[in-house]
């Protein structure tokens, strides 16, 4: 049989082009209304999640802590103390010492670089994180994002971590949080981690719940990076401890009491 080809026509290609250009916009609408916060794709309710929580640095600006810490939705905080070898977060300070005088439960964290070994960075964490009692265990930010250009291969990033740890272990003795994106789990994680100290997980997902049984995959879940709290001006991430905690007894001891 002869094959008819079909062609179609400028009216046809031209209704096909108006089409796949009005999919786009919404697809984009729908992105930027995500990404300023006109759209929830979670919201985990305070009855499923009810302790929740955020993570600030300098970029949130001059914290009215006290309103803050009223917040039903915002039981603890986790700040940015450190970065690298040198950085300090230039609120870490102020932040900490306010949190703390309004009552929050609150933790450090240090964004670690690929690009300076491990014992270097854990030194910049112990000049600028005060040792105290009833505070959340020390948080590791491991991602690509904002991070160097080097993608140190397993062993090396194993290496350079647990140095890190071990430099920390007398100062601070908990075990830590690891927060991690998806990419960065995939890459190090998955499948590796007793090549890397024990810790808690903290998982960022924005756009979906991540499955848990009953606390032994994550420990937190950072399920907004856009959203908003009362006193805090602009966006400010939003996290939730796993489903399954009413207090802070069970993963942190250290807190138990708050």
């Amino acid at each position: 049989m002869k094959t008819v080809r079909y062609h179609p026509g400028p009216k046809c290609r031209s209704s096909t082009r108006s089409f796949t250009i009005a999919i786009l916009a919404v697809a984009s609408a729908a992105y930027f209304a995500y990404d300023f916060g006109m759209l929830r794709f979670n919201n985990p309710s305070l009855s499923t999640y009810p302790i929740q929580g955020i993570d600030v640095s300098h970029h949130q600006g001059d914290i009215d802590w006290k309103t803050v810490a009223a917040l039903p939705n915002v039981r603890f905080v986790i700040m940015k103390a450190t970065e690298g070898g040198d950085h300090k977060d230039s609120r870490f300070a102020d932040n900490w010492q306010r949190a703390g005088d309004a009552g929050m439960v609150r933790g450090a964290y240090h964004f670690f670089t690929f690009c300076r070994p491990g014992k270097d960075q854990a030194q910049n964490v112990l000049a600028t994180v005060p040792r105290q009692p009833g505070t959340l265990p020390i948080t590791v930010d491991l991602e690509f994002v904002g991070n160097c250009n080097k993608v140190p291969t397993l062993e090396e990033m194993a290496t350079e971590v647990n140095a890190f740890f071990a430099e920390l272990k007398a100062a601070f003795p908990e075990k830590p949080i690891f927060y991690v994106t998806q990419e960065f789990f995939d890459q190090y994680l998955k499948g590796n981690e007793s090549r890397f100290p024990d810790h808690y997980l903290w998982l960022r997902s924005v756009f979906q719940e991540p499955a848990q049984q009953g606390c032994g995959r994550w420990s937190i879940w950072q399920f907004a990076d856009n959203g908003t709290v009362d006193g805090i001006e602009g966006a400010v991430d939003l996290n939730a401890l796993c489903p399954s905690e009413t207090g802070f007894a069970h993963l942190f001891p250290a807190v138990a009491a708050k």
